[in-house]
């Protein structure tokens, strides 16, 4: 007797869990991604135009109305048609979306950056409505073509995304809400080389202004901190300009260790050209050509193995 009681409770609760698993309505949702473009490096935004089609049976489901893309700064429906025949209901719409994301800038120009379209649906939660990547096709066209980009990677998948509050629903065990989540990656490379030696010929250019000065005869000290300060206050310009195209960051990027070790060179090679009048005026005018002839091999050699190490990690995303 107990076993047939406890065989009825089992069956049961699997009734029930399944009658449970029937209320949840599934849609498919699938995209085509044909246009990414005006990415903003200063803004932290990009624009990215797509085809989104959504397959379901529930009439009750409204996405024209209660599509939500929660990363967008502006979303435009430039299209929509809806198909109801065979018992389930198709609609597909063309979006505009001008999307918010954060920037990863440790390696830039030698970056790689993740872009991320979210979609939900605010009328109904998890409990009620899950999202099915559809994973057929491809899922952008590949003969759009990104200026200064490459597109490695489209990777689409679905999940839930947890908001820490009930919004307002007094009737909630727990404040927290989970609503289905369709996403979409894409993966894009930098084509740096052509942008590096613009961004960076201009401070290089300042380093070796100031590393000629150890060919300058001692007689001209003058001219030799004259070019020396006024390299400095190049790369200094130089660096106000790339910052002004990128956005805020808090850690240490490849473009102020560059700076970092040219400013520090140069003022290396000011003190160099202090001690080489120095010795000039104690009368030691071949110790000081000597010494000029050493420094100048060592500056040089540092500072290109500094350069190239820290280029070859950032290529590489170290």
């Amino acid at each position: 007797m107990r076993n047939l009681v406890l065989f009825l409770i089992l069956i049961s609760s699997c009734s029930a869990l399944y009658a449970q698993e029937d209320k949840i309505d599934t849609v498919s949702v699938g995209i085509y991604v044909t246009s990414i473009h005006d990415i903003d490096f200063k803004q932290k935004e990009f624009s990215a135009t797509f085809w989104l089609w959504l397959k379901y049976k529930n009439p009750k489901l409204d996405f024209i109305n209660n599509l939500e893309v929660p990363n967008a700064k502006t979303v435009d429906k430039a299209f929509s048609t809806m198909d109801t025949s065979n018992g389930r209901i198709t609609l597909q719409m063309k979006l505009q979306c001008v999307m918010k994301d954060s920037w990863r800038i440790n390696n830039f120009p030698f970056d790689e950056q993740k872009l991320r379209i979210s979609l939900e649906n605010s009328q109904f939660d998890a409990s009620s409505m899950i999202f099915v990547p559809d994973t057929l096709g491809d899922h952008f066209d590949k003969r759009f073509t990104l200026r200064g980009w490459n597109i490695d990677s489209c990777v689409i998948s679905s999940g839930k995304r947890v908001y820490q509050t009930a919004f307002g629903n007094e009737d909630a065990v727990k404040q927290e809400t989970e609503y289905s989540a369709y996403r979409v990656r894409l993966s894009i490379t930098r084509d740096a080389v052509g942008l590096f030696w613009k961004m960076f010929t201009g401070m290089y250019l300042a380093f070796l202004i100031s590393y000629i000065c150890f060919y300058i005869h001692s007689d001209s000290m003058d001219s030799r901190f004259g070019l020396s300060v006024g390299s400095l206050f190049a790369v200094v310009g130089n660096k106000y300009i790339i910052d002004s195209a990128l956005p805020d960051s808090a850690s240490f990027t490849l473009v102020d260790s560059l700076h970092g070790i040219t400013l520090l060179f140069i003022l290396f090679v000011i003190a160099s050209n202090a001690y080489s009048l120095r010795l000039i005026k104690q009368n030691k005018v071949q110790l000081s050509i000597r010494f000029d002839n050493i420094i100048s091999v060592v500056v040089l050699v540092t500072y290109t193995l500094l350069n190239v190490w820290l280029i070859w990690r950032a290529s590489r995303g170290l």
